[in-house]
């Protein structure tokens, strides 16, 4: 009986504890660290891949760990974050590849698993599916997409399929042969869509899950704007829009998506009005919540725009920009906290800390730095799974 009353106490007493925690605004704690990888250029200095463990407590970051890799400038991890896959952007066709690396979240230990020819020249994009049973990379030389499937211990088999672009598009210094940018799989994983820079055009070729394979004729097929230039491609939360950000006209495009087709919704500069200086956007994302878009321009803008994106239309409004810190924005992040956004600056050897407001999705300065050579690539994910 004591036995039974001295539980029953010291439930109260947990419920107690619980109770005054709530009404002092008090949350059980957490673990606030992530591991970041960052992708570089390798010519000036940089070893390859650098990892760091983040802390979205204050926004700092320590090194952990630095892998060997020839221009791992694009970086892309496994849905269940055990594997990260590397392009290795080398011109020659006969040297670029894709790598594969396996992770140890307990230790925060890269590990090189293999690699495999990415099937043409200056792979520029890698990304998995949606169930992390394959790869896709794009060539930038050459216009090609491969898939590879990926083996039960993270490595890279063969690829099962490699398709060639043909084509031009009316800029004869950037657009005189196919440039593939991007390679992103869609929501429902049945969908591989392809942004060419060279070409003007973003084709969805189906995927089958079973066979690791890509139609090889595109079911979708979209032109752009002549001169366009097609860079990245990034889905809403909801899955049911997607936004296009281009290189060389400094718009982004709105599209609705069914599963079967895109549709323009709309088309948004990123430039300030009447702007007549060099410019080149580079990269875009939403964030988790589906309520902002982020794209960034390089050249003499060197920022980061920001939009609200309507839930009932998924149309996007001009809300801010802000400086990137540094010179070339080629990549940046929002981290899973939605609290930072971290951008790399490829020409100042450096990653700039922005503190992000959640509400209006404007970003400040964190005054914080990581300082590495020619950052172009940016993972984040828990250290706690």
């Amino acid at each position: 009986m004591k036995f039974l009353l001295s539980l029953s106490l010291l439930a109260a007493s947990l419920l107690f504890i619980t109770g005054c925690n709530q009404v002092n605004g008090n949350q059980p704690e957490t673990n606030n660290d992530y591991y970041l990888f960052v992708g570089t250029y390798t010519g000036e200095g940089s070893e390859g891949i650098y990892l760091y463990k983040f802390n979205a407590e204050d926004g700092t970051s320590t090194p952990v760990d630095t892998v060997s890799s020839s221009n791992p400038s694009y970086l892309a991890l496994s849905p269940d974050h055990s594997f990260l896959y590397a392009v290795n952007e080398e011109a020659d066709s006969a040297d670029a590849s894709v790598s594969a690396f396996s992770f140890d979240k307990e230790n925060g230990e890269i590990s090189f698993l293999n690699k495999q020819s990415s099937r043409g020249g200056a792979p520029c994009y890698v990304s998995t599916d949606q169930t992390g049973n394959a790869v896709f990379v794009g060539n930038y030389l050459g216009g090609s997409l491969a898939a590879f499937p990926i083996r039960d211990d993270g490595s890279l088999a063969e690829s099962t399929s490699a398709i060639v672009h043909e084509g031009s598009s009316v800029n004869e210094r950037r657009q005189n042969s196919p440039h593939v940018h991007c390679t992103i799989i869609s929501p429902d994983n049945n969908m591989l869509f392809v942004t060419d820079l060279g070409t003007d055009t973003v084709t969805g070729y189906a995927f089958d899950s079973e066979s690791m394979t890509l139609q090889n004729e595109p079911s979708i097929v979209f032109e752009t704007e002549p001169g366009a230039g097609p860079r990245h491609l990034t889905f809403h939360p909801n899955g049911e829009y997607a936004y296009l950000v281009n290189e060389l006209s400094g718009t982004v495009v709105t599209f609705s998506y069914d599963g079967e087709s895109l549709e323009e919704l709309q088309t948004i500069s990123t430039l300030p009005e009447n702007y007549e200086g060099r410019f080149s956007g580079a990269d875009i994302h939403v964030s988790a919540d589906g309520s902002f878009l982020y794209a960034s321009n390089r050249e003499d803008l060197n920022n980061i725009v920001i939009y609200s994106i309507d839930q009932d239309s998924g149309l996007l409004e001009k809300v801010g920009e802000q400086s990137s810190g540094g010179a070339h924005p080629r990549n940046f992040m929002i981290d899973p906290t939605g609290n930072y956004l971290l951008v790399a600056n490829r020409n100042t050897d450096n990653i700039v800390v922005f503190e992000r407001d959640r509400e209006s999705g404007l970003i400040t300065p964190a005054d914080i730095e990581i300082n590495v050579s020619q950052p172009v690539s940016l993972q984040m994910v828990p250290d706690n799974e």
